[in-house]
């Protein structure tokens, strides 16, 4: 029983449970790195080949660039996502070991520092000692409970590097490949990748509004505007080389 059950028990049952709702993951180790993986491949595939398109240079440099880019920005943010979550995930390992040693060795301090936590938040002194003791009877659930209440993390629940560095790539690829996919079909100018990769970054704004219960068409609109802006910029700046070069 945790100290939220103990609140909500002199609720009324018919209120206390009258809104069988859930919630969505938002611990999860995937969606962070799908979502900023598929807007960067887009973005930075996009402006890349925009940049290099600005250049004046064969259509096949210009496939054998944006594949390029997809391969290195892929590979690169798994590399980083992995990296990045394994040295949380091993932090937060380490914080919990020391939190285990803790309740092995001071156990009364820890329930005290328990009770006293739950009375900083209005529980009332004795039922917070006795809710401490409760919970403080089994090792692992105390080390749950402290993990939460201090280093506000669920120990059950942590991130995985794997999934993340696999999310990351996919998205990345995937977004990546849009700009590139007209030229593989046989386009030889360069609007239409830039109208498929503009879609897909108003698509990617447009869904991550939905996941986050804001406006689609407002997310949509900007992403798409940073985008554009990104490969409007990076064609000038192409042109401008191209030009001094040759």
């Amino acid at each position: 029983m945790s100290v939220t059950d103990v609140m909500d028990a002199s609720a009324p049952t018919h209120v206390a449970h009258r809104d069988n709702h859930t919630h969505r993951d938002v611990n999860g180790g995937w969606l962070r790195p799908a979502v900023f993986g598929a807007m960067d491949g887009l973005v930075s595939n996009l402006a890349l080949m925009t940049g290099v398109a600005g250049g004046a240079v064969s259509q096949q440099t210009i496939i054998i660039t944006g594949l390029a880019g997809l391969a290195a920005g892929a590979f690169s943010m798994a590399a980083g996502e992995y990296t990045s979550v394994a040295s949380q995930r091993e932090l937060v390992l380490a914080e919990l070991d020391i939190e285990r040693a803790e309740l092995r060795k001071h156990p009364t301090d820890e329930r005290d520092e328990l009770a006293a936590l739950y009375v900083s938040r209005g529980v009332e002194p004795e039922l917070a000692r006795k809710v401490a003791e409760q919970l403080s009877r089994d090792p692992e659930q105390a080390l749950e409970i402290h993990a939460r209440e201090e280093l506000g993390i669920d120990p059950s629940d942590l991130p995985s590097p794997t999934v993340a560095a696999v999310s990351s790539f996919g998205s990345f690829a995937l977004g990546a490949l849009l700009p590139v996919l007209p030229y593989l079909l046989g386009a030889s100018a360069l609007w239409p990748a830039v109208m498929l990769a503009l879609l897909g970054l108003f698509a990617c704004g447009a869904v991550v509004a939905r996941m986050t219960a804001r406006s689609w068409w407002f997310s949509g609109v900007r992403q798409l505007l940073l985008g554009g802006a990104a490969a409007g910029v990076t064609y000038i700046l192409g042109t401008l080389f191209g030009t001094v070069i040759g």
